[in-house]
């Protein structure tokens, strides 16, 4: 499917559509990026178990901001999941266990679906489990309680993303440590701040909070380094 709009990716690492997160700066971030008045968006919460709790924040924090809609994979309702994702201006994926995200959208050819709907120029943003899938690999709880190394996402994007820097303290030395293990290198992302990629390229980190920071997190000289990449505060 072929389309002069660019390919787009908004990985957050908190916040977002949320309650947790009080600003709609992140939200109106994305949807402004569709350039028209109440873009379509579909919300994708797979990784939640399709947690109607997280399809009424959603749909809450959205109010009158735009066309929203949802796809539910575990009572499946939508016969055509090709011509229904296709037709969004956003698809925005939801937080919860990744591994599990990624094992339902192959049964269903999700994933196939979504890299068209990215060549074609639709946005494609998420939050926590919603911003890893994007890349090669990922820090995750998908597997138990402790953090561990997931490899297989959907690689639209080179390398690792880590979210929720800041709130959780084993994220960090947990993602230094794979690093200098040969983890692929990556991003992460404090709660409240998103990375905005065009084609693969990073052209802006953003957040909804003053104190958000992201990272370029990589080996050097045999040790692992978080280098600071400089948010734009959306106020």
């Amino acid at each position: 499917m072929e389309s002069q709009r660019p390919r787009q990716i908004i990985a957050l690492g908190g916040g977002g559509f949320s309650y947790r997160d009080p600003s709609p700066a992140l939200g109106d971030y994305i949807l402004g990026l569709a350039g028209t008045p109440r873009p379509k968006i579909c919300f994708v919460p797979t990784a939640g178990r399709d947690s109607e709790v997280a399809r009424l924040e959603f749909f809450h924090c959205l109010r009158d901001r735009a066309r929203a809609t949802d796809l539910a994979l575990f009572s499946r309702t939508v016969n055509d999941l090709r011509g229904f994702l296709l037709d969004q201006d956003v698809i925005y994926v939801g937080g919860g266990n990744t591994a599990n995200m990624l094992a339902i959208w192959r049964v269903h050819d999700v994933d196939a679906i979504l890299r068209e709907a990215w060549e074609a120029g639709i946005i494609l943003a998420g939050v926590s489990a919603g911003g890893i899938c994007w890349f090669e690999a990922g820090v995750t709880d998908s597997f138990g309680p402790e953090l561990a190394p997931l490899l297989g996402g959907l690689g639209f994007l080179p390398g690792s993303f880590c979210p929720h820097y800041d709130s959780e303290p084993s994220r960090r030395p947990t993602y230094h440590r794979l690093v200098a293990a040969g983890f692929p290198p990556g991003y992460a992302a404090d709660d409240g701040v998103g990375l905005h990629f065009v084609g693969t390229d990073l052209v802006q980190v953003i957040s909804s909070t003053e104190t958000g920071r992201a990272y370029r997190v990589e080996p050097r000289e045999g040790a692992t380094v978080d280098v600071p990449l400089v948010p734009r505060f959306l106020r």
